[in-house]
C-alpha cells in the first residue's frame, strides 16, 4: 500500500484525517483533539511527507523513521500528528477486509463495559451524586469515576472542602450496592497529600486512583503506588516510549492508560500494552470525550489480552463539550446496561458527519506533489 493524498479536516478542538491509497480506497482517522488545526499543520509539515508514496510494508517501522526523520521534535505534537494517518490507514484496512478493525487486531465485535467519566470539577458533591445515580437508573451503569483536586492544582482544591465532601457523597449515593468507584486528581497532590488522600479513597470504597501526583514526576506516583492498597493509575500524557518504559519498569502504577491519539496511533499504543503485559499490569485507557478516541479504545479494547476492566466512557454533553456535537452521520456511542459495543461494521464503522467537514479547515497533501 502506498498513500498518495492525505487530507485533514479540523478546528481548534478535533481534526478529522481521511488517506488514499493508490487504488483509491479511503479510510478516516483523527489527529488528537485540543490545538488540532495546529497539530494539522505539524502533520503535513512533518509527517506527510515522509508518509506519501511510500510502500506501507510495516506501519510501526514506517512511523519509527517519520520520528527519526523530525528526531529534533520528539513531543507530543507529532505524535498527535502521526496518529491521525495511522488510525486512517487502520480504518482502509479494515474497509478493504470487510471486517472492524477489532477483528484485525485480533478481537472481535462485542460489547464493553463502560465506566461514566466524570470531567466535571465545577459540580457540587451533591450534584455528581444525584447525577450519578440518574445515568445508573438510564443507562445501567456500574461504575463511575469523579474528580478530586484540582488539575495540575498545587495541591489545592477546586474549592476549600470539595474533596473532603465529594468521597464520602458519591460513596453513599451507592451504599450496599454492586458499583465500581474510580476517582481522578488530574496532576494535583504532592506525595504526602496524595497518600492522605489515596487511604481516604480506600477507606470509602474506591477502587482506582489516577494521576495522583504530576504525572511527570513518576518516582512521586510510585511512592504513592507503594503506600496504598488502591489501584494507582496514570499515563495518559505519556507519549514518549522511553518513558512508559521507565514507568513500568519502576511500577510507578498500578494500571497504565494509554491515550491512542495522545501516543501515536494504534501501534504505539500496543507496544505500550506489550511493556504492561510482560510486567503483569492491565491497560484501561484514556478516552475522554467522545471524538473517535474513544470508538479506537473500543476497537482496541475489544482486542487486547491484558485489557482493563471497562472503557472509559464521558458522560459530558454539549455544556461541557459543545465541540463535540454532530461529529457523525449516526452516533456511535450507545449504552445499553453499562455496555457500548463493537458493531461488525467494517473499519471503525463511522461516518464523519459532511456539514461538519464542510465548516472545518481543509489542507491536503499529495504524492509528488
Amino acid at each position: 500500500m502506498k498513500l498518495t493524498r492525505i487530507e485533514t479536516f479540523a478546528n481548534p478542538f478535533v481534526g478529522f484525517v481521511r488517506v488514499t491509497d493508490e487504488h483509491g480506497a479511503q479510510g478516516w482517522g483523527q489527529v488528537s483533539t485540543y490545538q488540532s488545526d495546529i497539530t494539522a499543520q505539524v502533520l503535513h509539515r512533518q509527517v506527510a511527507p515522509w508518509m506519501l508514496g511510500v510502500e506501507i510494508a510495516d506501519l510501526d517501522d514506517l512511523l519509527d523513521r517519520v520520528q527519526e526523520r523530525e528526531h529534533k521534535f520528539p513531543g507530543s505534537y507529532i505524535c498527535r500528528a502521526m496518529a491521525g494517518v495511522e488510525t486512517a490507514v487502520w480504518d482502509l484496512r479494515g474497509k478493504q477486509a470487510g471486517v472492524p478493525v477489532a477483528t484485525l487486531l485480533g478481537g472481535g465485535p462485542g460489547p464493553l463495559r463502560a465506566y461514566a467519566s466524570s470531567m466535571k470539577r465545577d459540580i457540587t458533591p451533591e450534584a455528581e451524586a444525584e447525577r450519578f445515580r440518574r445515568l445508573r437508573g438510564t443507562y445501567g451503569f456500574d461504575a463511575f469515576k469523579y474528580r478530586i483536586g484540582a488539575e495540575c492544582g498545587r495541591g489545592q482544591d477546586e474549592w476549600d472542602g470539595r474533596t473532603e465532601a465529594i468521597i464520602p457523597a458519591i460513596a453513599d449515593a451507592f451504599r450496599g450496592e454492586d458499583v465500581t468507584l474510580l476517582a481522578d486528581a488530574n496532576s494535583c497532590y504532592a506525595p504526602e497529600a496524595a497518600i492522605r488522600y489515596g487511604r481516604m479513597l480506600q477507606d470509602h470504597g474506591v477502587t482506582h486512583y489516577e494521576e495522583p501526583c504530576p504525572y511527570w514526576e513518576l518516582e512521586q506516583t510510585r511512592a504513592v503506588a507503594q503506600a496504598l492498597e488502591i489501584d494507582v493509575t496514570g499515563g495518559e500524557q505519556d507519549c514518549w516510549l522511553p518513558t512508559w518504559r521507565r514507568m513500568i519498569e519502576l511500577r510507578a502504577v498500578d494500571v497504565v492508560q494509554p491515550d491512542i491519539l495522545y501516543v501515536g496511533g494504534i501501534g504505539r499504543t500496543l507496544r505500550v500494552a506489550a511493556m504492561a503485559a510482560e510486567a503483569g499490569l492491565p491497560v484501561t485507557p484514556h478516552s475522554a470525550n467522545l471524538s473517535l478516541v474513544t470508538l479506537f479504545t473500543m476497537h482496541l479494547l475489544r482486542a487486547l489480552p491484558n485489557a482493563g476492566k471497562y472503557l472509559e466512557f464521558s458522560i459530558e454533553g454539549a455544556d461541557y463539550y459543545p465541540w463535540q456535537q454532530g461529529l457523525f452521520v449516526d452516533d456511535p456511542y450507545i449504552i445499553e446496561n453499562g455496555q457500548a459495543r463493537v458493531t461488525d461494521a467494517p473499519g471503525w464503522g463511522v461516518e464523519i458527519s459532511p456539514e461538519w467537514l464542510a465548516k472545518s479547515e481543509y489542507r491536503l497533501s499529495e504524492a509528488g506533489a
